[in-house]
């Protein structure tokens, strides 16, 4: 009989394994305007990142990605600093731009072809994101990008449990293997907005959002 517990709590546990890499993955859409084509948009600002993270640190992370895969697809992006003293000296306040007219009023002054506003939510395991870059004179949509994918801890750290609870079952029964290893696995997955796990997720969710914006 212990034999048959030992095997059951060892599927129990690679399962487990299966199901956080399932949930690593990250998948993302996009949808164009007719107008992205004609304008063909190469210098860009991120004017906003919205959303349920808090404090500038975890929102500059966001940005960098994002900067960062469009720079790999040959994209002009406008520097923070400069997005920041633009805000400043037109008074702007932050809830103004993450609409298309206020984005597009700074994307004027910017002097830029298109003005991009990024949200973010982290919700336990799942991180959601989506773009939007707006045209500066007419304030439409350009283009709309999503992007989603599970988080979690790392896959040394599930092992590590689900090998502790395995080895803990031999001692003290099968019935109370679910609980220790969901203790150990689930117990603490809502973190803080950019940890480790989830500035992993959150950059490979950002790359499968841009993925069908055309290099320049």
């Amino acid at each position: 009989m212990e034999k048959f517990r030992f095997k059951g709590v060892v599927f129990f546990a690679i399962g487990l394994i299966a199901v956080f890499l399932q949930g690593c993955g990250a998948t993302g859409t996009s949808t164009f305007s007719p107008a992205f084509q004609a304008i063909s948009p190469t210098q860009i600002a991120v004017v906003s990142v919205s959303g349920d993270i808090r404090g500038e640190a975890p929102k500059n992370q966001v940005e960098d990605f994002f900067a960062m895969e469009m720079m790999q697809k040959g994209y002009r992006i406008v520097e923070r600093t400069r997005v920041e003293s633009i805000l400043a000296e037109q008074d702007f306040q932050r809830s103004e731009v993450t609409t298309a007219q206020g984005a597009a009023e700074i994307g004027r002054v910017l002097n830029v072809s298109a003005v991009v506003m990024l949200d973010v939510s982290v919700s336990g395991e799942q991180v959601s994101l989506t773009g939007r870059m707006v045209d500066p004179e007419t304030a439409e949509i350009l283009w709309i990008g999503t992007g989603r994918g599970g988080t979690g801890k790392t896959l040394a750290t599930i092992t590590g449990a689900a090998v502790g609870a395995v080895g803990g079952s031999r001692v003290r029964g099968s019935s109370r293997v679910p609980v220790t290893i969901a203790g150990g696995v689930l117990g603490g997955a809502v973190g803080h907005a950019l940890a480790p796990e989830v500035a992993d997720i959150v950059q490979r969710a950002i790359r499968e959002m841009v993925k069908d914006i055309p290099r320049r």
